[in-house]
């Protein structure tokens, strides 16, 4: 008997296995957003401090041409859709900010020598909380309508000092922020800067820190003991890690306790002081300016809220974990303790939250995952069917029997 369509059997099965064997690798693909698969330089916290002559952070020749992981995970477009921060300041304490550099607009004012930034990372994080996400890749900031007063807590290389980051934070309580974002972090604590801190709180600002100094780029900080920094380990502030897209810490971070919240802190895009391009940056201090966005939409969506409801909003509403992940969709759009709004953030400590299960990313994350298994079932079904039915049809549709009996017959 002759076996029907076994030359049309062949090519239709190789297409049907290269396809189970493709699909589970090309779903994923399509919701990668990770910064660092872009071909982009790295923005340094600080350069080097024994070079004889300083050479300022080069611009990039590079642009991002799509949008990173973290604006994602975020779900930064949902959270526009409610308020950007319009009509609040941030105080950003770091190297300083370009206030003219790419997509900042004219939001961005500076004191004194924090007008210039050599090293580039404070524009860099000032992007992260202001920036107008113009561009292919539309690199918004988490409050793209706040203002943002830069400040400089380093020297001109990037080094912090207790005395520059007091005066800074001094200086912002002045002028009124409602947001002090500081992204560096000391090994020691200062009296002064204790003191100002609590003042800066006393006048209504919600401080967030750097929970630790970004990693050093030589070293085992294995051999680092674990260790508070500060301002982070002061009373009241908002102590902010680093996390990579799976929600862990990245490898080589420096050990510290205390942490409150982390943020998107890997293979973030963002860009410098100098020219167009952009960078590729890490740390806790971008995570920190993560919070400090958010915290600033929040502030303008309730600006009747002390600093401390603040914090708790932005804590109580994040993504559960071994430390919370920062949720900043639903820190502006949870509703606390029922229908008496202002006797729930009375108590506010207590109050039960609805706590939204993730951002967007991790979503589209979820339904490729699904995508794949239904379709690899499937495919696998057509070669069962494909390999199947011909030799049933050529038996007759009779149950093979051993040494292939029925097919001689």
């Amino acid at each position: 008997m002759r076996r029907p369509a076994a030359g049309r059997v062949r090519p239709l099965c190789g297409a049907a296995l290269a396809a189970a064997l493709l699909l589970p690798l090309a779903a994923p693909a399509a919701v990668a957003a990770d910064g660092k698969g872009q071909e982009l330089p790295g923005m340094p916290s600080a350069l080097d401090p024994d070079a004889a002559q300083v050479e300022c952070t080069p611009a990039s020749g590079e642009k991002a041409k799509k949008q990173d992981w973290s604006r994602q995970r975020l779900d930064l477009d949902r959270v526009h859709r409610h308020g950007t921060g319009a009509g609040v300041t941030v105080a950003l304490i770091d190297t300083g900010v370009a206030t003219d550099a790419a997509g900042l607009g004219d939001r961005v004012t500076a004191q004194a020598a924090a007008g210039e930034d050599c090293v580039g990372h404070g524009t860099f994080l000032a992007g992260l909380i202001v920036g107008a996400g113009e561009g292919e890749a539309r690199l918004t900031g988490v409050a793209p309508g706040a203002e943002l007063l830069a400040l400089r807590g380093t020297d001109e290389r990037g080094e912090p000092a207790a005395s520059l980051v007091t005066q800074a934070v001094r200086a912002a309580t002045d002028a009124g922020a409602d947001v002090i974002a500081v992204g560096v972090a000391l090994p020691e604590r200062d009296e002064e800067l204790t003191e100002a801190v609590a003042a800066a709180r006393e006048a209504g600002a919600v401080v967030v820190a750097a929970a630790t100094p970004d990693p050093p780029s030589r070293g085992d900080t294995d051999e680092i003991p674990a260790r508070t920094y500060w301002p982070a380990g002061e009373p009241g502030v908002l102590s902010v890690a680093d996390m990579l897209p799976s929600g862990a810490r990245p490898d080589g971070v420096l050990p510290t306790d205390g942490v409150d919240l982390v943020a998107p802190g890997a293979g973030v895009v963002s860009g410098g002081p100098r020219g167009d391009g952009h960078y590729l940056g890490a740390g806790a201090s971008v995570a920190t300016a993560y919070v400090a966005g958010a915290a600033a939409v929040v502030r303008a969506d309730r600006p009747d809220d002390t600093p401390e409801e603040v914090v708790h909003r932005l804590t109580a509403t994040a993504y559960p974990a071994d430390i919370p992940q920062l949720d900043a969709y639903a820190a502006v759009t949870t509703v606390f303790g029922g229908a008496d709004d202002a006797a729930s953030r009375t108590d506010a400590a207590s109050a039960p939250v609805a706590v939204r299960d993730t951002a967007g990313a991790d979503s589209a994350t979820a339904r490729a995952t699904v995508f794949v298994l239904l379709g690899t079932a499937g495919v696998l079904g057509a070669l069962w069917v494909a390999f199947a039915l011909p030799r049933a049809r050529a038996r007759g549709w009779r149950p093979a029997e051993a040494g292939g009996e029925s097919a001689r017959s």
